[in-house]
């Protein structure tokens, strides 16, 4: 195809090179001003990979308890209670290779980390991260090798902070809608939706 990119020197051709703050920013460890933005971050998207594909799984928590720093090198994420895929943790133990992207509501740069992850069920480290009497299953330790903010403007052009950029809570199909259409009726409908409230409070940590 005439018009299709093929190689790396096409590629390089188009967009030129990284300027020097596109490069100097990338480091192997946490710095104190990349701990900052760590600790002030309540959500994540963690990307592995493996025989099956590649997965990207939205991670929340407190902020300084999404993911805490065992040292400038080590970053510790405790698995809290979701759909029970175990997607990601099924990855890891296959190729341990994972990418973190963090987002802090209200502030434009995200943080990028790149690492291999193992998991752990060491009981002192899993009652570390108890939250509301109830402990994680494992925690992922993540060994750091490369660590990097992303400019702000994705967020910007997504407006992703803005109050009035927001969708209305009804203009989109719900979780049950959905699940009733994929099952011809047998998962979801509107059982599923008004339950959602309470099933989350008894199964939030």
């Amino acid at each position: 195809m005439a018009h299709r990119i093929d190689d790396i020197a096409q590629l390089e051709a188009l967009y030129g090179v990284p300027n020097d703050a596109s490069t100097v920013k990338e480091v192997a460890l946490v710095t104190p001003e990349y701990r900052a933005m760590i600790e002030a971050s309540p959500f994540l998207a963690l990307a592995t990979s493996g025989p099956e594909g590649l997965d990207c799984s939205p991670r929340g928590d407190r902020p300084g308890e999404l993911v805490r720093l065992a040292d400038e090198r080590t970053l510790l994420m405790p698995d809290r209670r979701g759909n029970n895929r175990v997607d990601s943790l099924r990855n890891i133990l296959r190729d341990p290779r994972v990418a973190l992207m963090f987002l802090i509501p209200g502030h434009g740069n995200a943080l990028r980390v790149n690492g291999r992850a193992h998991l752990s069920v060491e009981p002192s480290l899993l009652e570390s991260f108890v939250v509301e009497g109830k402990a994680p299953r494992s925690v992922i330790v993540v060994a750091v090798e490369s660590v990097y903010f992303q400019c702000a403007r994705a967020v910007i052009r997504a407006r992703l902070w803005d109050a009035q950029a927001r969708v209305a809570p009804g203009s989109l199909p719900t979780p049950g809608r959905i699940l009733a259409s994929l099952s011809a009726g047998q998962v979801g409908g509107e059982p599923y939706d008004s339950n959602w409230a309470a099933r989350a409070k008894e199964t939030m940590w």
